[in-house]
């Protein structure tokens, strides 16, 4: 058993950015001398969400990776001695930008970053409008504490994603995330139903591939949706060992076994079975 101490930073935002840095840092700092070792931030920490419309004066939040914040991210983690996780609007070039997420490890150094590969476009989440999809493919980063899988919120609902990384060798996998309920939807059996339909599938994934899941989410109102929190760790065999409120800030630090796979996978050996001379037909858009 190996266990790594995982901070999940639930917080609020507002529109100023370097309030939002600010608050995001000192929880770091916080979740460091509580002893987190790998700290894991929420989907686009550093402003509201701002695809909840179509607004060309968004783009300037962008920057590219590495870059500021990343160097910024790498001076606190060496100096704290842990591995952040943090989820950026990366502006690659003129007119392309992509919805990321930055590894950096205990050292300072910058490991790499994950792409968003699904990108989803309904009301409230335009996110067709600002994301160019992923091109990196699906990774896994070999920090000093784990090997971490990478994942972003609209991710969370594609096996295969989970899958293909998992296979890489994760240890666990890392889904910072920004999702909520429509504030103009007061049905509350619905909003129950979405939310354990979003933990069911992320817990899925565990089940399916032997590994632990974090999964963490903003927290607050912001422009016609409740962010619903409820951040959460599921185990390799995907028992909830945490959960998050849905209304309030949260700084959890979450003992995660790093080497569970070793035992889960040994009592269901999925990846024993898996027919793969007969997965042919999983790269078509339908089977007509």
């Amino acid at each position: 058993m190996k266990k790594v101490s995982f901070a999940l930073v639930q917080l609020n935002c507002s529109t100023d950015v370097a309030t939002n840095i600010a608050k995001t840092v000192q929880a770091i700092r916080d979740a460091a001398a509580r002893g987190a070792q790998v700290i894991c931030l929420q989907e686009l920490f550093s402003s509201v969400y701002f695809c909840y419309e179509e607004n060309t004066a968004f783009f300037d939040l962008a920057e590219a990776i590495p870059g500021p914040s990343t160097d910024m991210f790498g001076s606190l983690a060496k100096e704290l001695n842990v591995v952040i996780i943090a989820s950026l609007f990366e502006k690659r070039a003129a007119g392309l930008f992509h919805n990321t997420t930055a590894v950096i490890d205990a050292d300072g150094s910058y490991l790499g970053k994950y792409r968003k590969m699904h990108i989803p476009d309904d009301p409230g989440y335009y996110e067709k409008y600002y994301f160019t999809p992923g091109d990196l493919g699906y990774q896994v980063f070999n920090t000093k504490y784990a090997k971490v899988g990478v994942l972003i919120c609209w991710d969370q609902w594609y096996p295969e994603a989970a899958r293909l990384t998992a296979l890489q060798g994760a240890e666990v996998l890392v889904y910072p995330t920004a999702i909520g309920w429509d504030m103009e939807e007061q049905n509350s059996e619905i909003n129950r139903e979405q939310y354990q339909a979003w933990q069911t599938i992320q817990r899925s994934h565990a089940i399916a591939n032997g590994v632990p899941v974090v999964s963490v989410n903003r927290v607050g109102v912001e422009n016609g949706q409740q962010f619903w929190g409820g951040s959460f760790v599921a185990n390799a065999g995907g028992r909830i060992i945490f959960q998050a409120p849905h209304d309030v800030e949260e700084v959890a630090i979450v003992d995660v076994d790093v080497e569970s796979s070793e035992y889960y996978r040994k009592t269901w050996p999925f990846l024993r079975d898996r027919r793969i001379d007969s997965y042919q037909d999983i790269t078509k858009r339908f089977i007509d």
